[in-house]
């Protein structure tokens, strides 16, 4: 099984050393269209990943030769590619862990169908959205116009940010978190408004995902441009 990454359907890798999880989810996930490489160890799954092109990892955090989150790390040394990590139910060292070295979401094991499904077509949307419309009552910013947070300029429209002249490399998600703060400045956001709007989550979801996200972004911003408003959420300082 191996996808092409390059055509309309989206190619997945995942990497389990599980045979029959990774069989399982494998079938399941061409049965709704997906194209999937499959490695059982990290250091394939790596070599994999150099020699394709795919447009979402799901990675299993405990794997041999290299761990996943391991490979989340040597991933992100590169790429952007969306990353979701699998975990034992309960373990809960592991997905801070994951999520702190790059990964945008996690699905606890044993896997239901359902949240895979919806958690991976949520990353897709993320990695090739564009940014929504101001609200009506604002008036729009002209084609080419950046927003400006101190040294921190961010373009909306050609999804690029610099820091102090110099271009930052984000994550979707990352990005994604950026602009819905740049849409709200000086608006302190919750973070299952957070999660519902950049994560696409219809459910509550786990909170960490937005605090972690929100730390990796502050290494790259600047730590003092995002506020945290303890008991309510964060904000974005003018």
């Amino acid at each position: 099984m191996s996808g092409s990454g390059g055509g309309g359907t989206p190619s997945l890798l995942l990497v389990e050393d599980d045979e029959v999880i990774r069989r399982t989810v494998a079938m399941t996930l061409e049965r709704y269209g997906y194209e999937v490489s499959v490695a059982a160890d990290g250091l394939t799954g790596l070599e994999l990943f150099r020699d394709g092109r795919h447009d979402l990892l799901l990675l299993d955090v405990m794997l041999p030769a290299l761990d996943g989150i391991g490979l989340c790390r040597r991933v992100r040394e590169s790429s952007v590619v969306p990353i979701l990590m699998m975990s034992a139910r309960g373990d809960s060292p592991d997905v801070v862990s994951g999520l702190e070295a790059g990964a945008d979401d996690y699905v606890v094991k044993p896997v239901d169908t359902a949240v895979l499904v919806a958690r991976i077509r949520s990353l897709l949307r993320r990695a090739a959205f564009a940014p929504p419309a101001p609200p009506a009552e604002q008036p729009s910013e002209p084609v080419g116009a950046s927003l400006v947070f101190g040294d921190l300029s961010i373009d909306p429209q050609g999804l690029e940010v610099r820091r102090a002249g110099e271009p930052v490399a984000l994550a979707p998600t990352e990005l994604r978190l950026l602009l819905e703060f740049a849409a709200n400045p000086g608006i302190v956001l919750d973070r299952q408004t957070l999660l519902r709007d950049v994560w696409d989550y219809g459910w509550d979801g786990d909170s960490r995902v937005v605090d972690l996200c929100v730390q990796r972004l502050r290494k790259k911003i600047g730590a003092d441009r995002i506020e945290t408003v303890r008991g309510f959420g964060y904000k974005l300082l003018r």
